[in-house]
């Protein structure tokens, strides 16, 4: 093993230690507080404004930096349209769900789908949800077990297992209690981190080895470098994950009050830039230094070793390391509790909070053994994971979640299908493009297929198999109109630039646009024929997070 290795490793376990005996710590104060148990789930909300802005930037602006540095280290800056694209994502959760969400005291979206359709559906999603957590935590996990696979004589496959093992291990201590001190420490190492990798670009290649970078290859100073296709995949997927992104929820929402939750996201927002910088920074230096590696995160660790001395090589892989906890251990916290809790209250109703506890941590070894199996599928691809979770996810619950909130008429019979047909139809369209991460089947990113499939399919069977009206609402329809008119507009001028828009790469983007303004039209215009089921409420009024918990 190399002195840089023994460096990474013995400062994550010893950082991970510490980090696992506070939490436990932290814990055990709030099960002896009057909250109990629920603060195993929401924090007991309490959180701070800035305790929130450390939650998400760790989770958000933490793995943008891998996923950057990963991305540019093969693309160059078009990298940074990622992380430009999950910075909106942040400002639009703050400006558009932070209050009217806290008010309901909402924990997770297969909770939201369950408490509107009932208890098969909240299985489905959470099980759905369950299986694409560690697909968005391996991402991370990858990056730490490459540093680990550089740095000693473990095969990558055998780092990844010691990653998710280790992770495991932490989040084990349990509760978003934990994971929100673990995120504040996570903030305070990655200042460390970005000081010791500017100092890294600096001695080497420096700001002259970019302008030579840019004569040699000025395709890695193009901004669209990475694809038009994949960079609006990037935008319309953050766009769309404003009303689906359970683990900032869990974390913005265990706040004090609705504008401490909405201020947290503002200054998470701004923290998250020089991070993202960085991370293009990085990623492109490394190309500079040791070009032509076939894992991109395999590269840095090798880089920052080369440039620099094997304790501040340490502290670099310490905070990304704490990238791995900041991204990995929230997404696996809440896709456990979306298979412990959602999943767990839907097979049994009358399960104590005790029993959904205990079932959250047994997913979070289910999860683990997930965790490493996506890993060994591919582990030269951090960042693709990412966006499969985004397109299987989001293809499932998207419709769901909006009938929940703007769609009365919405039936049970029609959101099962719905998420079914939608999850199934983005995975095939990966197979179709052979599972690659930049050249897609027809030309068409899955994420824009799987979400048009949840729509349509929600929204015809609806139609179809339940009694409705037109709204006699003045409002409504003047609103519905309006949409109309805009939904006939826009295919006037899809339509016929359709083969320009294919040849950009944004036919999926410009077709999906469309149907969101139809299916605009048709919530405003349809109403139920006759009163709801008592059990059914209204699109917009969903019940507290108390009653969520009797389903």
């Amino acid at each position: 093993m190399t002195a840089p290795g023994l460096w990474t490793i013995g400062l994550a376990i010893g950082y991970t230690i510490a980090l696992v005996v506070v939490g436990r710590l932290l814990q055990r104060r709030a099960a002896a507080s009057d909250k109990g148990i629920a603060s195993f789930f929401v924090g007991g909300r309490s959180f701070s404004k800035w305790t929130v802005a450390f939650c998400i930037t760790g989770l958000f602006s933490g793995s943008s930096f891998i996923s950057i540095m990963e991305l540019s280290y093969r693309t160059g800056v078009s990298a940074i349209c990622y992380g430009i694209a999950e910075t909106v994502q942040v400002i639009l959760i703050a400006l558009l769900l932070v209050k009217p969400l806290r008010e309901r005291l909402v924990v997770t979206v297969t909770g939201i789908i369950g408490e509107r359709f009932g208890r098969l559906a909240q299985g489905i999603s959470g099980t759905i949800t369950a299986f694409t957590f560690p697909m968005w935590s391996v991402a991370t996990a990858i990056a730490f077990a490459s540093a680990l696979h550089a740095f000693t004589s473990l095969s990558i496959y055998a780092a990844i297992a010691v990653t998710a093992v280790l992770l495991l291990f932490f989040l084990w201590a349990g509760g978003m209690r934990a994971v929100a001190f673990t995120q504040t420490m996570n903030c305070v190492v990655f200042l460390a981190m970005l000081a010791v990798g500017i100092t890294a670009f600096l001695i080497n290649p420096g700001v002259d080895g970019l302008a030579e970078l840019a004569q040699s290859r000025p395709e890695m100073v193009d901004p669209t470098s990475a694809g038009v296709t994949l960079i609006a995949a990037w935008f319309g997927t953050f766009v769309v994950n404003v009303l689906l992104a359970q683990a900032a929820f869990q974390m913005s929402l265990s706040c004090r009050t609705p504008a401490d939750g909405q201020k947290g996201l503002f200054i998470a927002a701004g923290l998250g830039l020089p991070l993202i910088i960085l991370g293009v920074v990085l990623g492109t230096a490394a190309a500079i230094v040791v070009p032509n590696e076939a894992l991109p995160l395999v590269a840095t660790p090798r880089y920052i070793a080369e440039v620099l001395p094997a304790p501040l090589t340490g502290v670099f892989f310490l905070g990304i390391w704490a990238c791995a906890l900041g991204w990995a251990g929230p997404c696996q916290f809440s896709g456990a509790t979306s298979l412990g809790r959602d999943v767990g209250r839907a097979i049994r109703p009358h399960a104590t909070e005790a029993d959904l506890v205990r079932y959250t941590r047994w997913s979070l070894v289910l999860l683990t053994i997930l965790m490493i199996g996506f890993a060994f599928l591919r582990t030269e691809q951090a960042a693709w994971w990412n966006v499969l979770a985004w397109t299987l996810r989001n293809g499932a619950t998207l419709a769901p979640v909006l009938a929940a909130f703007f769609w009365p008429l919405a039936t049970r019979k029609a959101a099962i299908p719905a998420m079914v047909a939608g999850f199934v139809s983005g995975l095939l369209w990966y197979h179709w493009g052979a599972w690659s991460p930049t050249e897609f089947f027809l030309g068409i990113h899955p994420v824009w297929v799987g979400m048009a499939t949840n729509v349509v399919v929600m929204i015809a069977l609806t139609l179809v198999s339940t009694r409705w009206t037109w709204t006699s609402d003045a409002a409504a329809r003047r609103r519905g109109t309006g949409f109309a008119i805009a939904t006939v507009a826009a295919a006037a001028v899809t339509i016929p630039a359709a083969p320009w828009l294919h040849g950009l790469g944004l036919s999926g983007l410009a077709y999906f646009a469309v149907l969101a303004v139809a299916s605009t039209t048709v919530f405003f215009w349809t109403v139920p024929a006759s009163k709801p089921d008592a059990g059914a409420p209204s699109g917009s009024n969903l019940k507290s997070e108390a009653q969520v918990s009797a389903n």
